[in-house]
């Protein structure tokens, strides 16, 4: 693999109705080398007459029909991949099966790991909220691994959780709502924290940082958003009142070789 390439991800929220809504063009016209998906809900053959030949693609399809399911595309063939999150129990494992794949790349003679992440979306107080503490906890867990094991890592896909104020329009409205819980929230600040200083997240508890980097909020500063996600209600997406729940988070290393970043956003909700 050359030495640049470009990394998007996308929540195609069903790939097949994506092709259909044009997601086709856009892949063409945008020049990806590395593409990570979530909520693919397809199979294999699917994904073969989608992308077409140009494409190697790996796959981890949720064991649940119909839900979840994470892929990454290459226009080279990965070197090595891994699927799931180990610190899972069995019932965990089937329950976050589809959410996590790596896929490892060359990179100029460098090692390239890419994670697609899918993180439960959660509903408070019920079993979802329960896998989602289990699916953070592991997920923690896997990024002390990473950080130890390569110096070019990668996560990025949809995490379901809204870190800031900043990374929601109206997020006074949603404090006690899963995607922005203070518990929640907590994880982000460590993950994002000093490495190895004590981390107090926005709940209170206490942490070790774990020194990874929000690319986009590097990328964009203070700002509110850019969102990635917009309710289907009223004009959510005209009146841009989203959330910020998609990211890009890196090892230290491989955020000093960033060269941009933005977020793709259609001009209208029609288009």
């Amino acid at each position: 693999m050359a030495e640049t390439l470009r990394v998007a991800s996308v929540n195609v929220n069903g790939i097949r109705a994506a092709f259909r809504k044009g997601m086709g063009e856009w892949l063409d016209a945008r020049g990806v080398d590395v593409l990570a998906l979530q909520e693919v809900r397809a199979d294999d053959a699917h994904l073969t007459e989608l992308l077409g030949d140009d494409w190697h693609f790996i796959h981890d399809p949720c064991q649940i029909k119909g839900r979840a399911g994470v892929a990454i595309a290459s226009r080279v063939p990965a070197t090595g991949h891994r699927v799931g999150l180990g610190a899972l129990d069995a019932q965990e494992r089937i329950q976050s099966s589809g959410r996590w794949l790596e896929a490892d790349f060359d990179l100029g003679g460098t090692p390239l790991t890419v994670v697609s992440n899918y993180t439960h979306s959660g509903e408070v107080e019920t079993p979802r909220q329960e896998a989602k503490w289990a699916f953070l906890d592991a997920m923690g867990q896997r990024m002390r691994e990473l950080a130890e094991e390569r110096e070019l890592v990668a996560i990025v896909g949809d995490f379901n959780v809204g870190h800031r104020e900043l990374d929601i329009k109206n997020w006074k409205g949603n404090v006690k709502r899963a995607g922005f819980l203070p518990r929640e929230r907590a994880y982000f600040d460590r993950f994002f924290g000093p490495a190895g200083e004590t981390v107090v997240g926005v709940d209170g508890t206490e942490g070790p940082g774990y020194g990874w980097v929000d690319v986009g909020r590097r990328f964009h500063g203070e700002v509110e958003g850019p969102y990635t996600w917009w309710s289907n209600r009223g004009q959510a997406f005209d009146n841009d009142t989203g959330w910020r729940i998609d990211y890009q988070v890196v090892t230290p290393a491989l955020a000093e070789r960033v060269a941009s970043y933005t977020v793709d956003r259609a001009a209208s909700y029609d288009a």
